[in-house]
């Protein structure tokens, strides 16, 4: 192990971190990356080195403050199979984390990797060719490779094992966390934003990237069924776009004049507060590996419902009404359940931040640091 200062009372191990996903403004991995650096910081154990292709973004520089360098390229992945291996043979660097699924496949330190969810092979229709290209190719070496591979649920460790049986003594639950900022809101807090935005009596809501996966067409189906009932509510749509989103967009436009409200996306801040105003928090996703935004819903006391497959179950548990995705009636009538029987928003109200407790940022950084102590022994 390197030695890095003969002051230290004790030999701090030095991790490189792949930083691509905080190049440009941090969305799901990036705010993931983000989140676990700075609990691992608290833990206080490592030091940390951020790499990446590029520079990474000055939000993310603001918002976490380690050392950060880039060696160039024109890809990503092209950086991280080429010239990030010449890198870390230097000597200074005792372990590598890949936070987004893939290893180099030449790797002259032993590699820990996060792997968030398997949608490029289980659901490959979902992503973009780009994004199949930049991990399909170097999956399989980078589960033989890694030490100890995390993963964000019981539900993706089981796809991982079921693809690979021979990695199933190396994989590791590890829950990512929920911000201390997503958190219910006062009275006056939900209604200075349902008055920002002209939606007094509330909204429905769905926060995340607009993409196949997400299944948003089906949402506003169900959406616009619900629109037909007495209790009819705005649907708020929160969120970059993503790919494959053409048709969708103009559906989106189509509707704006009529009760569909399309945010794009927001700062931090803002999305707690548009999340703490809403009357119904809806996640009709596909497939995740974890779906932190019903767990960042639940979190605020937003009645939450979601998709009945992959990670979903596991993270909302009975806090939260769990539906087919694919039923646009079944989605139409738990929309409807929730905004007019009182008694069950007001039940799932309060169990929602109490599930989440579980989901704990400091757990989570103990448990990586426990994969990282590992590998290096």
């Amino acid at each position: 192990m390197t030695d890095h200062g003969t002051d230290d009372v004790r030999q701090i191990p030095t991790v490189g971190v792949d930083m691509r996903s905080l190049v440009g403004p941090p969305s799901g991995i990036g705010y993931f990356t983000l989140s676990m650096l700075e609990a691992l910081r608290e833990v206080g154990q490592t030091r940390f080195v951020g790499m990446a292709h590029r520079q990474i973004s000055s939000e993310a520089r603001q918002m976490l403050d380690i050392c950060s360098e880039s060696q160039g390229g024109p890809l990503g992945v092209w950086w991280q199979q080429m010239r990030l291996p010449r890198r870390l043979s230097k000597g200074d660097i005792d372990l590598f984390w890949s936070p987004i699924t893939i290893l180099p496949n030449r790797l002259p330190v032993p590699g820990i990797v996060t792997i968030h969810d398997l949608t490029v092979l289980t659901h490959p229709d979902t992503h973009r060719f780009k994004v199949r290209w930049s991990i399909v190719p170097f999956l399989g070496r980078t589960v033989r490779l890694a030490k100890g591979i995390a993963v964000d649920s019981k539900a993706t460790a089981s796809d991982l094992c079921n693809r690979y049986p021979d990695c199933s003594d190396r994989v590791h639950v590890v829950y990512p966390g929920v911000g201390p900022e997503f958190k219910p809101g006062s009275s006056s807090e939900i209604e200075a934003t349902r008055r920002e935005i002209d939606c007094p009596e509330g909204y429905v809501m769905y926060a995340g990237t607009l993409e196949p996966r997400k299944n948003i067409d089906t949402l506003i189906s169900a959406w616009e069924r619900f629109q037909k009932s007495e209790s009819r509510l705005p649907l708020l749509l929160v969120g970059p776009y993503g790919w494959h989103g053409d048709a969708l967009l103009r559906r989106i436009k189509g509707l704006e004049g009529r009760g569909l409200i399309y945010r794009g996306r927001v700062d931090r801040s803002k999305l707690v507060s548009l999340m703490q105003a809403a009357k119904v928090f809806v996640y009709p996703s596909l497939y995740e590996g974890f779906g932190l935004p019903p767990a960042e819903a639940m979190a605020c006391g937003v009645p939450t419902i979601a998709s009945n497959c992959s990670s979903l179950p596991e993270i909302v548990g009975d806090a939260g009404l769990l539906v087919d995705p694919s039923d646009i009636e079944e989605l139409a009538a738990a929309i409807d359940r929730v905004v007019t029987d009182r008694m069950l928003a007001t039940e799932l109200r309060a169990a929602g931040p109490l599930r989440i407790k579980r989901f704990d940022w400091g757990t989570a950084a103990s448990a990586m640091n426990q994969l990282f102590a590992d590998a290096l022994s």
